[in-house]
């Protein structure tokens, strides 16, 4: 199946699910496909493709797949998100193009850090000291070994603005659970992670998965629109 054909986001599938319509989420990006089959074999996701597909992938270019984009806009949402990784990959979350929930092969390390599995990453700037900063670890390192699906249940809270768009209150996190392990709570952000896609603030803007630091497989990907106002 060709990587160019766009993938869709926002359903639930199953192993024995039938072909869902992945272009109605996602926009075309090179580098990323559908599959059947998504094995972690060493430092590479081995994809066999036949029948229907129920995966979507970056492994058959992980070093130049983009950054898969939903079609749609996003302020307060829940992403429960299932993936399977290889031995070092690494990979991200980014909500509304700013904010990483990191993906990295972290099972067993004793010490995490901004940049393991579960982790919001840190902000970046050549002229503060340290240049990266603002991170934060996850509480526990609940990460599986590289190979096995592994999930998300993510609740991130939009900014508010005022009637005249003058920022009110900044983002947060309100809570990030890895293998229904809790590892962010109620974290606000005051401002884009490192390597973002987007800018400043707004209250909806799309989400984005990062494809170029090495293969990543998803088996479902499921965004649900909030209202977080009272949280």
């Amino acid at each position: 199946m060709s990587p160019h054909r766009a993938i869709l986001l926002s359903l639930l599938l199953a192993p024995a699910a039938s072909a869902l319509d992945w272009d109605k989420t996602f926009k075309p990006t090179k580098g990323w496909q559908t599959s059947t089959v998504a094995n972690a074999r060493e430092k590479d996701i081995a994809i066999q493709a036949s029948g229907k597909p129920f995966f979507l992938t970056n492994a058959a270019t992980p070093k130049k797949a983009g950054y898969l984009q939903t079609l749609g806009k996003f302020g307060d949402c829940t992403v429960e998100a299932e993936f399977l990784i290889p031995e070092g990959s690494n990979s991200g979350i980014y909500f509304q193009g700013r904010y990483e929930i990191q993906i990295l092969d972290s099972h067993g390390k004793a010490k995490v850090t901004d940049g393991d599995m579960g982790a919001i990453y840190h902000r970046w700037d050549n002229k503060h000291q340290p240049k990266g900063y603002e991170g934060h670890a996850p509480l526990v390192n609940s990460a599986k070994p590289a190979g096995q699906w592994q999930k998300f249940l993510i609740k991130f809270r939009a900014p508010r603005f005022t009637k005249d768009g003058t920022l009110l209150e900044k983002p947060r996190f309100l809570s990030v659970h890895l293998n229904d392990v809790l590892v962010q709570k109620n974290i606000s952000l005051n401002g884009p992670t490192r390597s973002a896609q987007r800018k400043g603030f707004v209250a909806q803007d799309h989400i984005f998965i990062q494809g170029d630091h090495g293969p990543i497989a998803f088996r479902k990907f499921q965004i649900v629109a909030e209202d977080f106002s009272k949280k």
